[in-house]
């Protein structure tokens, strides 16, 4: 009998008629490959999904998911995860690009409106209740305490008070020499994925005035880092082209990458739980990645979504008033003695048991 560990996992991508180009718009255009037909699996099976619209980002608090689609964000009840249920819907005057949960608000950086703060107290009803517009285009956000660490594309990185909701103001920015397009911030330090220009190491002891005090450049080039995610002293970085790499940050000042691992499309985003970097992997879908050993990364899991994958998010399973049934399609394998669980459209959720 298998038993429930302590992970539910969700991957959310933008469907094939929403092509990066389109979500941001630039000069550079994403390598295209034939349609196909999703299923094409490792170690992966599904349990649910919500299949309609692209779907940008996801992030879970309680037994309610946040799904960024296109123009707005819809809330789900996940109690059974197999079978969600849209409870609330908001509109926002830009596109959703990320979310950030965090007690009674969401944070969403909304691309050209900036940074948008939600009243979730109500999952089935919410409502803005204050917005910053930054100067560039808001497509990640990190929120430590009571700063906002918005990634703003080509206007770098701009730390915002949020200390009244209803009033967010800008407090420090750094303008960081590629396009910042991802941000983590752990202890002192902001961390942040800047395109060609690899990673950012930013010194945010004083929120005021953050200042860069390392940085490593990643070999991603047209299409360089996007992501970072930092856990322990290494930070993985979604590096576009060049896949995913481990960079250790045990000194800030001086990063260095120490492993590597080149999936097979582009890499957009990074999540790590546990001994596993979950890799949303462009055209190829889902790449699930062992980093037991820092400095020998390696493939075990992957699944071939029909949409371009653009990001990942690892949630406790005790979010759920239910365990998850596996149930709709594909084969059930396992991962390592483990079952992977996984739904293959624009939001899906896969569970980890034993």
């Amino acid at each position: 009998m298998k038993m429930m560990l302590g992970f539910l996992f969700w991957l959310f991508l933008a469907a094939s008629p929403v092509p990066a180009q389109e979500r941001f718009p630039e000069e550079r255009e994403m390598p295209r490959r034939a349609a196909k037909m999703a299923g094409e699996a490792k170690n992966v099976r599904v349990v649910g999904r919500w299949p309609y619209g692209p779907a940008y980002d996801v992030v879970v608090q309680g037994r309610y998911a946040y799904l960024g689609s296109g123009g707005g964000i819809f809330v789900f009840d996940i109690s059974d995860p197999s079978s969600p249920r849209k409870v609330g819907e908001y509109a926002t005057p830009g596109v959703v690009v990320d979310l950030f949960a965090s007690g009674n608000y969401l944070y969403v950086a909304d691309y050209k409106a900036g940074l948008r703060i939600i009243d979730i107290s109500d999952p089935s009803s919410p409502k803005e209740v204050g917005a910053y517009d930054t100067p560039g285009r808001a497509v990640d956000v990190y929120v430590s305490g009571s700063y906002a660490y918005v990634a703003d594309w080509e206007a770098g990185l701009r730390v915002i008070d949020i200390s009244d909701p209803s009033s967010p103001k800008e407090v420090g920015a750094y303008d960081t020499p590629g396009d910042a397009l991802g941000v983590y911030v752990s202890g002192s330090y902001a961390y942040v994925a800047d395109d060609e220009a690899g990673l950012r190491v930013i010194d945010i002891s004083d929120p005021s005035l953050p200042k860069e005090v390392g940085a490593h450049d990643t070999p991603g080039e047209t299409w360089g880092a996007w992501d970072v995610y930092v856990s322990g002293s290494y930070a993985y970085v979604a590096d576009g082209e060049a896949g995913l790499r481990v960079i250790d940050i045990s000194d800030p000042s001086l990063p260095k990458e120490v492993g590597a691992y080149d999936t097979p499309g582009l890499a957009y985003g990074v999540y790590v739980s546990g001994s596993y970097a979950y890799v949303a992997d462009g055209h190829e879908g889902l790449r699930v990645i062992d980093i037991s050993d820092p400095s020998s990364p390696k493939e075990v899991g992957a699944y071939d979504t029909p949409g371009e994958a653009y990001g990942v998010y690892v949630g406790s399973s005790s979010n759920f008033v239910e365990p998850s049934r596996g149930n709709r399609w594909a084969s059930e394998t396992s991962l390592l003695q483990r079952g992977l669980e996984l739904s293959p459209y624009p939001c899906w959720w896969t569970s980890v048991d034993e």
